[in-house]
């Protein structure tokens, strides 16, 4: 009987269905045949190859399951990280509206660094994506580690460098940043996100952990909480990969890296120019007013992420608030001051009184040089 029979067999009774089939089986020998021709060959083109007129649904499925046999292998690496070796870089753009001043709201873009080893994070906003100011940005986050990592790892961002004729190529500046560091820069080939993998899910964790909730009034305001929730959370947080917190592989990371240099290295923006005569000096996209008595006079100009400092002769004659918003003139009332009475001084200069007495001509003259005077007939 039924019981005699189940206690008979080595496992438990089951029911199964015997198989009926799919319509795909009769087309699937010439699906292969396509397949083999172009493994990437989509779906619905193979459906008119074969004249396919049932559901494309079951279709789909079979070819999903037949292409991994025609495709060639292509499997992924898995980069391993030694301590103090690698640190990515990539800018972040938030996607929120930060007052700039002057009325102006903007997005500024974030440079974002997160160590292969430790998995530390490092973040800063800078003013613009251009060299001086990404150079700038670099040097502020390696002083707040306190070390630099023997290789930055970044893509073709344009003030870093570019792919040419197959090969990467450094931008002027950020090569000469490089040399005075003493580091090696590499550069992912162009449509390779994953070769730094750490830095873009570290825009996406900033994206989803730190913004949500927040309201800025200014970039300073950014970095100031962005720079307290990168030390008590970011960097305290439970890694899953490592098992165990970033800040806790930090001492042997840094440890491994090389020290900062002992010569700063030259950043920011830097211009030697003649003051002109409405005595400012362009910075970015901003003008800034330069004390007016050294117009007509080669003075130096300097800004990083913070001050825009003007000197002549090494006597500072100017020194102003960076501004984020574009196209902005920004006076020193004082610059102004001393203009106004510079040229009230040169309006009350006394014109030179004209000696002695100026001849004048008849008129007649003329009619006798040009042949006027003959009369008529």
């Amino acid at each position: 009987n039924t019981v005699r029979a189940a206690l008979r067999r080595d496992v438990p009774p089951k029911y199964e269905r015997v198989p009926r089939g799919s319509l795909v089986d009769a087309v699937e020998p010439r699906i292969r045949e396509l397949l083999a021709v172009t493994p990437t060959m989509p779906a619905t083109v193979i459906a008119e190859r074969i004249g396919w007129s049932h559901s494309i649904t079951i279709l789909k499925d079979r070819v999903r399951v037949l292409r991994p046999f025609y495709l060639p292998a292509d499997p992924s690496s898995r980069t391993s990280y030694e301590p103090g070796h690698r640190m990515q870089c990539d800018l972040w753009f938030p996607p929120v509206d930060i007052p700039l001043g002057h009325g102006q709201v903007g997005r500024p873009p974030v440079l974002v660094m997160v160590s292969g080893y430790s998995r530390v994070m490092a973040a800063i906003m800078i003013p613009s994506r251009q060299a001086p100011d990404l150079i700038a940005g670099h040097w502020a986050l390696l002083q707040q580690l306190g070390a630099v990592p023997r290789e930055l790892v970044w893509d073709n961002e344009g003030a870093v460098g570019s792919w040419r004729s197959g090969r990467p190529k450094l931008a002027q500046d950020f090569e000469a940043f490089r040399g005075v560091l003493g580091i090696a820069v590499h550069q992912c080939k162009p449509n390779d996100p994953e070769a730094k993998g750490l830095v873009e899910r570290g825009n996406g964790y900033y994206e989803t952990s730190f913004l949500p909730g927040r309201e800025f009034d200014s970039p300073g305001d950014f970095n100031a909480q962005m720079g307290h929730w990168i030390d008590v959370r970011a960097n305290q947080r439970h890694h899953r990969a490592l098992g165990c917190r970033p800040i806790d592989r930090w001492d042997a990371d840094r440890a491994a890296m090389l020290a900062l240099p002992p010569v700063a290295p030259v950043i920011g923006w830097r211009a030697s120019v003649r003051l002109p005569r409405d005595y400012y000096v362009r910075v970015d996209s901003n003008d800034y007013s330069v004390h007016p008595s050294v117009i007509g006079r080669r003075v130096e100009v300097v800004a990083d992420l913070d001050r825009v400092t003007v000197t002549c002769g090494g006597k500072v004659v100017a020194d102003h608030a960076r501004a984020w918003a574009d196209h902005q003139s920004i006076t020193d009332p004082e610059h102004a001051a001393a203009a106004a009475v510079m040229r009230q001084t040169r309006s009350r200069v006394a014109v030179p009184e004209v000696v002695g007495e100026v001849e004048q001509r008849p008129l007649s003259d003329y009619d006798t040089v040009f042949g006027l005077t003959e009369q008529v007939a």
